[in-house]
């Protein structure tokens, strides 16, 4: 028996890195799951839309779908957009909604990767302040999640973490640096918790750079940990067995 098409529900964005983040997540995803048939579709800006992905799966025959939001908080999107364009799925799909990434212990990880990647290591967590960095969200549950994030990221060894946001939240990414520094850390790090390159995240690292921040890291992008987390939402959708109505 086939398993259920897994269609990776990415935001979509003006920057050409976004797109091409999320094909190179989706490729990794792939070579992780071989036969695993995976698509991707956006809400909005890039090709193929999510509309047009589950018209052309359902003309091939493909009946059932587990959709993934690309998602690291429960926001607006997850709670609105999606389930509102897979109910005018073509009717002869059976769509499951998988839960969004976060939070999990591999986006702890997956950060920690790029840390170490932008110079730290392991030994000098005790002495690291980490500003955890998202885009930022006006929703009150996402806001929770990711101050819930950074506290228990503090208990893994770091001297501290703060969380910022690039919009419409406070901090910003620069008052979260001179926070730490003021805590008596001895280098701060800024750890951008996005999926992909863009406008935000761009904010971020300008306030990074601004702030003086010792070590800036990269978004967390096709990392593999990423990856493993996408097919374990997947797993997890397919064993819930909740159909999202078409």
């Amino acid at each position: 028996m086939r398993s259920p098409v897994l269609l990776v529900v990415a935001h979509g964005s003006r920057d050409p890195r976004h797109a091409a983040t999320v094909h190179a997540l989706v490729r990794r995803v792939r070579a992780t799951r071989p036969g695993l048939r995976v698509e991707t579709g956006f809400l909005d800006f890039n090709l193929p839309s999510v509309q047009g992905v589950l018209e052309s799966l359902a003309a091939e025959g493909v009946e059932d779908v587990v959709a993934l939001p690309l998602l690291l908080t429960r926001a607006f999107h997850a709670k609105a957009d999606i389930p509102a364009v897979l109910r005018d799925a073509p009717p002869r799909l059976r769509i499951r909604q998988a839960e969004v990434l976060g939070p999990s212990p591999l986006l702890l990880a997956g950060l920690e990767r790029r840390l170490y990647e932008a110079g730290l290591s392991p030994a000098d967590k005790s002495s690291t302040g980490v500003v955890l960095a998202s885009a930022g969200s006006t929703d009150p549950e996402a806001i929770a999640v990711i101050a819930a994030i950074a506290r228990e990221w503090r208990h893994t060894g770091w001297c501290a973490v703060r969380p910022a946001f690039a919009s419409a939240s406070l901090p910003r990414t620069e008052d979260a640096v001179r926070e730490l520094r003021a805590l008596g850390c001895r280098r701060v790090a800024v750890a951008p918790y996005v999926i992909a390159p863009g406008r935000l995240p761009d904010r971020i690292a300008a306030g990074a750079r601004e702030a003086g921040a010792d070590v800036l890291a990269e978004v967390l992008g096709p990392s593999p940990e990423l990856a493993e987390l996408l097919l374990r939402r997947y797993t997890a959708a397919l064993g819930a067995g909740q159909l999202t109505a078409a």
